[in-house]
């Protein structure tokens, strides 16, 4: 009797249970999420699957790496490092960009109110294009590093290059340097691990899943950085990987194009901290001692600065930089990016760029590594060609590179692409550089790239077929994710 009392009584019971649930987790989602486009989709989910809604908020809407991170960064306040003696000035920064570059200035500001980082003078910078370059001459600086290593890597393969990789880290470990290298659980292949481990290399997991071989909570969360420094004076940063497909020459079915940049000086520092930062995030070690010491002599004229974007206190780092930089041309604005897939502030800051007059140049790759990203990209890009952006598609090998210059005289290259993922949910890294020269490089690099590419013209866009068009528009639904 009892029970089919309960029983009838069933339907009420789990009503007022959702509810129960459905309420608090409805006025977490308006309370803390920052676009309100996400607050309404997470309550429509809420309300529309009862409890199953609620469970999946909390599971994956929720950013638990902010709030572990500011309880790091709480702690980690009384070791902060020491003021740079390098910084570079307003002043400074506008003589060095004379004639007629000194009014971006304002994209530096910027960078001094979003970073955590001051703008350091003092610094060269090399550009390497492809494994070609790049792979050569980061395992030399390993090679000759006395002091220590420090290799923060998103994607490593055991691979040729990734065992040429292993076998110099483990060199340096057994000569005396202090190595630590940190990997991404999703990227890199956690036999890369096994083999660094059985050489006596430290190596530290970025955030790996609670109970293996289970889903990662954080699979959204990635740490996508590209950081090498030795000895606290030369650091490589960039968009490149380590894995035999950079190397273009070497045969083999698939091939990336990509660019990696060797940085001397005091920035070294700002590639220095950042590995710091998530050596502490995720073993809770902070490292202090000589081995860590950084070289602040100035070696070379180009003014920069390494600034770090993360889902936590940075989480709008990047797309205030790209913004300011942006609204501060006044003739040409380059981008690469393999993934281009901007949020709305972005689209509109290059049209408004392209609407007065500025040179706005957007490559892509032809054909990119992944379908659904191109059809997503192709859905959107009437946004920027109505407007005056010119877009090109580069041809094969698939482009990797991540390139911005504005007005031959501001650069900014990293492992942050153009599009969400990047922007909201990645741990990037990128170098803004106020330099002539090092933009005449890039620039001549870009417009290497520009000769045998092909312009998408908006009349091509309109073109597709109805099926194709709802293909690509139901792509973009999924772009916060791809």
């Amino acid at each position: 009797m009892l029970l089919s009392r309960l029983w009838a009584f069933l339907p009420l019971i789990v009503t007022i249970v959702a509810i129960v649930i459905a309420v608090p987790t409805s006025l977490h989602a308006i309370l803390r999420k920052r676009d309100p486009r996400a607050a309404i989709s997470w309550m429509g989910l809420i309300w529309l699957v009862p409890v199953g809604g609620a469970l999946l908020y909390w599971m994956f809407g929720v950013n638990r790496v902010a709030r572990r991170a500011g309880k790091l960064r709480r702690r980690r306040k009384s070791i902060e490092r020491g003021k740079p003696s390098a910084i570079c000035t307003q002043e400074e920064l506008c003589e060095a960009l004379t004639p007629g570059a000194a009014y971006l200035g304002s994209v530096a500001k910027v960078g001094d109110k979003v970073a955590t980082r001051p703008l350091l003078e003092g610094n060269k910078v090399t550009m390497l294009v492809n494994g070609e370059q790049a792979y050569p001459e980061m395992l030399k600086a390993i090679d000759e590093a006395c002091r220590s290593v420090a290799l923060e890597i998103y994607i490593m393969e055991l691979d040729e290059t990734g065992r040429k990789f292993v076998d110099a880290l483990i060199r340096a470990q057994k000569r005396g340097v202090k190595v630590l290298v940190l990997v991404d659980y999703v990227g890199s292949h956690l036999a890369v691990a096994r083999a660094l481990r059985d050489g006596g290399v430290k190596v530290a997991v970025f955030l790996p899943p609670i109970l293996a071989p289970l889903r990662n909570r954080y699979m959204n969360l990635r740490n996508h950085r590209k950081v090498l420094v030795c000895d606290g004076r030369v650091g490589f940063t960039g968009g490149m990987n380590i894995r035999d497909s950079h190397l273009i020459e070497k045969p083999g079915s698939h091939h990336e194009q990509d660019t990696h940049f060797r940085l001397e000086g005091p920035v070294a520092d700002h590639l220095f901290a950042t590995f710091a930062d998530d050596w502490a995030f995720v073993t809770g070690e902070v490292l202090l001692g000589p081995e860590w010491a950084v070289c602040e002599e100035e070696i070379g004229k180009v003014n920069a600065r390494g600034i770090s974007f993360d889902p936590g206190e940075n989480f709008d780092s990047l797309r205030l930089v790209i913004g300011g930089a942006i609204a501060a041309s006044r003739k040409s604005v380059k981008i690469v990016s393999p993934y281009f897939i901007p949020d709305q502030s972005i689209i509109v800051a290059l049209d408004v760029a392209a609407l007065r007059g500025v040179a706005v140049d957007i490559l892509i790759p032809e054909k990119n590594d992944s379908r659904v990203v191109q059809w997503a990209t192709t859905a959107m890009l009437w946004q920027v060609l109505i407007n005056g952006c010119s877009v090109w598609l580069t041809r094969e090998p698939f482009d990797h590179s991540k390139l911005m210059v504005v007005d031959d005289a501001w650069v900014f290259f990293g492992s942050a692409n153009m599009d969400t993922r990047s922007m909201r949910l990645n741990f990037e890294f990128n170098v803004e550089c106020f330099d002539r020269e090092l933009a005449g490089v890039v620039t001549r690099h870009i417009d290497g790239k520009l000769k045998g590419a092909r312009e998408l013209t908006l009349k091509d866009v309109d073109g597709r077929s109805l099926p194709i068009k709802l293909r690509d528009g139901i792509s973009r639904l999924f772009s916060p994710y791809l």
